[in-house]
């Protein structure tokens, strides 16, 4: 496979410019993919809502949880792209990618995943082996992912998902922090909620232009994953419910902020999945950033939580 990989249809890597190798592997590590390790500060920002002193040790914890899922991700984004180089260059876009474009060497990587997985691990035991176990489970579900479990119905949805999931885990793995059952339930199923949404809206741009999808999709109906992110929006909904009357019981304030935050909340899942019906949705993180309606529904709902801690 290495071999191959190195006499890319365009541009080998024995001809490559330093600099386009080094672009080349920055652009495979995704780095704009990193925003979805924000996540781990969910459960330190839930743990504030509930206790009004927010300590600097659990703060950097939480950036360590952050460094690690970075490095970790992007050992997952390498070894992705070297599995699936053959099947890039038939594909139309993907084979404009770095490694299928023969200007970042499948040996190399290979090569470079593996130093990025060992930074990872190192990086999560500054924090703690907590951290260590949860980088290490992320990275276990994920390669076996790249190495054929995204073509299983159903599982792939469950895999994608619950990196979401586990990075929101990472947090309060970090920290030491208790993790309340109800803002577990409301991570996962957001995620699910997250991912079906966006894998209905490509079937429905698929049907509407014709444009052409991820294969594992062939295997999915519109109506399916809309069964799928409607149930999962729903559940999400309730069990957030509970976990902001969770939240007001366990700061003994007897504040209503949390209560009230409920609203944002539905507004702010109500008006993504207008997105998602039309066929609109991309990446979630997109949809975040030029949704200005959206943007301002997620300030106001932290505000929310973050005066439930006082008030």
């Amino acid at each position: 496979m290495s071999s191959t990989a190195e006499s890319g249809t365009s541009v080998s890597s024995a001809d490559a410019p330093r600099g386009g190798l080094v672009r080349g592997v920055i652009r495979t590590a995704r780095p704009r993919q990193w925003v979805k390790n924000v996540l781990v500060l969910a459960a330190p920002f839930a743990a504030f809502a509930a206790n009004p002193v927010f300590r600097s040790d659990v703060v950097v914890d939480a950036a360590i949880a952050f460094v690690a899922f970075c490095l970790v991700a992007s050992a997952v984004y390498l070894i992705n792209d070297a599995i699936d180089v053959e099947a890039d260059r038939a594909h139309p876009t993907k084979r404009n990618r770095p490694i299928a474009a023969g200007i970042v060497p499948v040996r190399l990587a290979y090569g470079l995943s593996v130093f990025l997985f060992l930074a990872s691990f190192a990086v999560s035991l500054v924090s703690s082996w907590r951290l260590l176990v949860v980088v290490g489970v992320y990275a276990a579900v994920q390669v076996g992912y790249c190495l054929g479990l995204k073509h299983q119905p159903v599982i792939d949805l469950c895999i994608v998902a619950s990196g979401f999931l586990l990075r929101a885990i990472a947090g309060g793995a970090a920290a030491g922090l208790p993790l309340s059952q109800w803002f577990l339930l409301v991570t996962a199923f957001g995620s699910l909620f997250m991912v079906a949404g966006k894998r209905y809206a490509e079937i429905v741009l698929y049907e509407r232009t014709g444009a052409k999808i991820r294969a594992s999709l062939s295997k999915y109906s519109a109506s399916y994953l809309r069964f799928v992110w409607a149930t999962s929006a729903a559940i999400m909904i309730m069990t957030y419910a509970l976990w902001a009357f969770e939240i007001r019981q366990r700061t003994g304030t007897n504040s209503v902020w949390a209560v009230i935050s409920i609203v944002p909340m539905v507004v702010a899942v109500l008006r993504y999945a207008v997105d998602v019906d039309g066929g609109n949705a991309g990446e979630p993180e997109e949809i975040a950033l030029r949704d200005r309606v959206l943007q301002v529904l997620g300030a106001s709902w932290v505000v929310c939580v973050a005066l439930s801690a006082f008030l």
